[in-house]
């Protein structure tokens, strides 16, 4: 049987819906505290998810780098810094592509570490779920029935439910009374410098590195097989791809962006299979920054965090199942190093242990059969 490249329903829609968690409360950081334009940030992302949409035709997620957004936040970074970072890390990419070196990278990684990541990813994104869920027990709790009775709803999909029930929640308490007008917004030249793309560099995009390198790339090529046998998509054609839109959507106002496992989960995971879901997800990104970018950090920042949560618990635990197909035995052990470190510290340090663990442990074992014989 043919599969389909795009699909434009209900299930697509959903699924586009599936990693909305992770945007929300960074698009508001970015937006409230870094004072980005929302109409470049969201066009610019709604732009990258319709080209990513047409070129691999399947979900890919387009997706704030963490650890930038994270810093950029933190440290109250101007809009130029945030713009900088981005081009720096497009340059990096670029690089890594031409050379092959993530190809490299991604051919000394086992199967067991790349699960590792993908479970402690999983685990991450459990206990950041439980807190939101915490702000509101029993609309999460109902939030997550509608997900387990309605994901593979073809004609309620759970996604698009529950963004209608957190509109509802919304307008039921007053929150929706604050919505300016729809206005027309074009997305603005920006600029920077080039000592801004070393500072921030120095500041956390090489601290962003290895979490790019596991998470949005080796471990979204793995997903991508996983889900689709028949569809590969390579490390270095993801690594063009985040090196191309990151050297470019800075000029118009875009943030830092990349692809990830987590994402790709949601997605999957909320119903969609087909390259529409991006398209489908780009265009609502597009509409969001051209006519209500006034108000769209005030909706993000009123919207359930119960309901976001249930949907990142959820997906979280998609993410962990993962770690079924690693056999038993000697390579659990780097599976679980790998997780242990990376809950202890970050994915970086817990991506290092892991590949040590790995290629270490045959010596370790090697070395203690030959003293039990001799002894």
């Amino acid at each position: 049987m043919k599969i389909k490249s795009f699909e434009f329903n209900l299930r697509e829609l959903g699924g586009a819906m599936g990693d909305f968690g992770t945007l929300f409360p960074l698009a508001i950081g970015y937006i409230y505290v870094c004072g980005l334009d929302p109409a470049g940030f969201l066009v610019m992302m709604g732009l990258a998810n319709i080209v990513t949409g047409l070129v691999y035709r399947l979900p890919m997620p387009i997706e704030p780098m963490k650890v930038l957004a994270v810093a950029a936040i933190a440290q109250k970074w101007t809009p130029s810094m945030i713009y900088a970072s981005g081009f720096g890390m497009g340059l990096i990419w670029l690089l890594f592509a031409v050379t092959g070196l993530v190809e490299r990278l991604a051919r000394l990684t086992p199967p067991s570490v790349i699960r590792g990541i993908q479970v402690a990813l999983g685990l991450m994104l459990a206990v950041e779920a439980a807190k939101l869920l915490s702000t509101g027990w029993f609309l999460g709790i109902i939030s997550i029935l509608i997900v387990l009775a309605l994901r593979k709803n073809r004609h309620a999909p759970a996604a698009v439910v529950l963004m209608v029930l957190g509109i509802v929640v919304m307008a039921v308490k007053g929150e929706l009374g604050n919505i300016a007008a729809p206005g027309f917004k074009l997305p603005p030249f920006t600029t920077f410098t080039f000592q801004e793309v070393w500072d921030t560099l120095l500041l956390a995009g090489f601290a962003q590195l290895p979490l790019t390198i596991t998470n949005a790339t080796i471990a979204t090529a793995a997903l991508i097989s996983a889900y689709w046998p028949n569809k590969t998509v390579t490390v270095r054609k993801l690594s063009w791809n985040q090196g191309i839109m990151n050297t470019i959507l800075p000029f118009l106002g875009g943030m830092p962006m990349c692809h990830g496992a987590g994402g790709l989960a949601g997605q999957y995971y909320f119903g969609a299979r087909t390259g529409g879901a991006n398209i489908i997800e780009g265009l609502i990104e597009i509409f969001l920054g051209l006519f209500l970018s006034a108000s769209i950090a005030g909706l993000f920042s009123v919207f359930p965090g119960a309901i976001i949560g249930a949907m990142m618990f959820m997906v979280g635990i998609e993410l962990m199942k993962f770690a079924r197909d690693v056999a038993i035995g000697k390579d659990l052990i780097p599976l679980g190093t790998t997780l242990l470190v990376s809950l202890a510290t970050n994915m970086a340090y817990g991506f290092l242990a892991g590949l040590a663990v790995h290629y270490l442990s045959p010596l370790f074992f090697r070395n203690g059969s030959i003293k039990k014989e001799g002894s």
